[in-house]
Parts: C-alpha cells; structure tokens; sequence
C-alpha cells in the first residue's frame, strides 16, 4: 500500500480582498461562490473524498476566514484543518504543511474540475520516489475540452502544455516552494522563469529547445531534487476559475461532466 499523503488546498484570497466573483455573488468569500449548485471549494472537496489514501486535508486561508469556510468542510468527510495563510505562497505552503510528515498533494480552491484520477497520478509519483511533481495538460486536449480554456501555454520542443493548478511535493522536496517566492503564473510573467529555474533554461523553453523531459531532468540537476511532471489527459484539468469568462467555461463542462 502506498504511503499515506496530505492534502493542502490554497484558499486565500489575493490580498485579503474580496473576490470579483464573490462581491457579484453576495457571498463573503470566493470559495462560497456557487457553481453547478454548490461551492467552488465544495467542488474540490468531493474529488479528494474519492481518493484512498489521503491522511488528512490542510485548507490554507487567510486568517479570520476559517469561519465564513468551516461550514462547506465540516459537510465533508475528510479529516479537514485550516491553516493561516502568510503573505506569500511558500510560507503559506510551509505554515499549512507543519506537521505533516509524508508527501503533500497541493491543489487550489477553484480547481473545480479537478478529478480523483489526476490526483492519484501525482501522488503516484510521489511513492515512486518524485520531490517534485507538476501535473499538466497539452494543448490539443485542453483546446478539446474547450476552445477558450486556456490562451497561455509552456511550448518545449515536443508540444505546448498548461499547468493545471496540482502539485506534489515530498517532504524533503517542501523547500521546492521557494520557486514560487515572486509569485505563480509563470506563464503571465516569464522572468520570474529565468530567476526561479536560471536564465538559460528560460531561453531553451522560450525558443523551444528542450523537451518537458529534458526541462525536468535541467531543473532535478539544478535544485538537486527529483522533479518530473505527469500528462493529464483530460484537458478540462488545466481550467480552474479566475474569472468570469473561466467561470462559465467551468460551469458548462461540470454540466457535460454531470450528463
């Protein structure tokens, strides 16, 4: 039997300020935002409630929004605790994985199409041996799943990929996080590539020169860590919901989803 992992999901609102989404809602927080009938955080809870082997789930908020949440996780079955968020994403990740011993399965709140399966392959990964694991999406399938999914991609020389917002870190590989110290969205802000993972390599990717294999095995080398990426086949993976724009695109396949 593999060995049992966490879970943090990353629920803090950018800032501390009320979502778009939510204030057009009437709710108090973007987690509580509906979509196909329940919360965006409820979404995600219910694919980890699928999933063996999960020892427990970290919910990394701002401080103070526990309460406005603890409703949507005490519906859950999984053993649910909540974390205070810090003001940037790797002392989130650090303050939410104290305590936990074993690999972490990272995902965010409004990963509403997120699946047991797509789950089960990252920490698949893990037990194999992985430090650090990114799952993505190619572009023909997340193109298929919806034409306006997603408009910014990761070209290597063996196709173009979308990162679909899960993760897995193993418990020495936690200090991974550090690469996310400016920020995510990598793909928004291609220098924060070049300072996180070196400059060259942000050139072999930025004219295509390295594979998704070859760029994991440069990154492994250069952080001294194991580190690959999983394929997902389900492009649906690598829309989350950011906007209004993604919103609808989310509600439309949980409804193809659930027909």
């Amino acid at each position: 039997m593999a060995e049992p992992f966490g879970v943090i999901i990353l629920a803090a609102q950018r800032d501390g300020r009320l979502d778009p989404l939510a204030e057009a809602a009437g709710v108090t927080h973007k987690c509580l935002v509906p979509i196909g009938g329940k919360p965006l955080l409820a979404h995600v809870l219910a694919a980890l409630e699928q999933v063996e082997g999960i020892a427990g789930v970290t919910i990394s908020v701002e401080a103070g929004a526990e309460t406005m949440l603890a409703p949507v996780a005490a519906a859950s079955a999984l053993p649910i605790r909540f974390a205070a968020a810090a003001a940037t994403l790797p002392d989130s990740l650090y303050a939410a994985a104290e305590g936990l011993d074993g690999p972490i399965v990272i995902t965010t709140a409004d990963n509403v199409l997120l699946t047991p399966g797509a789950v089960l392959q990252v920490a698949a990964a893990l037990a194999a041996g992985e430090d650090g694991v990114a799952a993505l999406a190619r572009k023909e399938d997340v193109l298929a799943a919806h034409p306006q999914g997603q408009r910014r991609f990761y070209r290597f020389s063996d196709g173009e990929f979308s990162n679909c917002n899960l993760y897995g870190l193993s418990h020495r590989g936690l200090r991974l996080a550090e690469t996310f110290r400016e920020g995510g969205q990598f793909a928004k802000n291609p220098m924060r590539i070049g300072r996180a993972f070196g400059f060259f390599n942000l050139l072999l990717l930025r004219f295509a020169r390295i594979s998704l294999e070859g760029a994991a095995r440069r990154v492994s080398r250069r952080f001294g860590a194991r580190i690959s990426a999983v394929v997902l086949a389900d492009g649906a993976h690598a829309i989350d919901v950011d906007n209004q724009r993604t919103y609808d695109i989310a509600a439309s396949l949980l409804e193809r989803r659930a027909a």
